[in-house]
C-alpha cells in the first residue's frame, strides 16, 4: 500500500460504522474481534496499516513495552533526565581534528552561537548522520563498558 493510499484508508476510518470496524479489524488482523471501543478499534487498525507502510516496533522496543507494561514503576518521564546537566554546564569533545564546545542553556543547548533543544540535535548536525548526543558527547557508556 503507498503512503497516498494509507492516508485515505485511515481518513476512511474516521466514517466507519462499529459493524465496518469490527468487519475490517476482522480483515485486518485475521482474527476475532475484541470487546474493545470503537475508538480503540479504529486506532489498532491504523496502527497495524501504518506499521505495515512504515515499519514496525524493533524486537528490542517491543521487549522493552512489555517490561514496562508488567512492571510501571519503571516508567520515568522523558524530560528526567538521567544525569542533570546544569546550565552553565560546558561540554566539549574533540572530533575529527575540532573540538566542540557546547553551553548547557535552561532552555536547550548552545552551539556556534546556535540553539539547540537537544545534543542528538548538535550531534547530527556536526556528524552529518544520526547520532545519540549522551553518547555522542561520551556522557553515557556503550554497553560492554557498563558491563565491565
Amino acid at each position: 500500500m503507498s503512503r497516498a493510499r494509507l492516508e485515505e484508508r485511515l481518513a476512511g476510518l474516521a466514517t466507519m460504522s462499529p459493524a465496518q470496524l469490527r468487519q475490517e479489524w476482522r480483515r485486518t488482523f485475521r482474527r476475532e474481534v475484541p470487546p474493545h471501543s470503537p475508538d480503540l478499534l479504529a486506532r489498532a487498525i491504523a496502527w497495524q496499516w501504518q506499521a505495515r507502510v512504515e515499519g514496525s516496533l524493533t524486537t528490542a522496543s517491543r521487549k522493552r513495552l512489555e517490561h514496562l507494561a508488567i512492571n510501571p514503576a519503571k516508567i520515568t518521564s522523558a524530560n528526567q533526565s538521567r544525569s542533570p546537566l546544569t546550565p552553565g554546564t560546558r561540554i566539549v569533545r574533540d572530533w575529527n581534528g575540532r573540538t566542540l564546545q557546547v553551553m548547557v542553556m535552561e532552555s536547550g543547548f548552545l552551539f556556534e552561537d546556535r540553539q539547540f533543544r537537544s545534543l542528538s540535535q548538535i550531534a547530527t548536525h556536526v556528524a552529518g548522520v544520526k547520532w545519540s548526543g549522551p553518547r555522542f558527547f561520551g556522557l553515557t557508556k556503550v554497553k560492554s563498558e557498563a558491563r565491565a
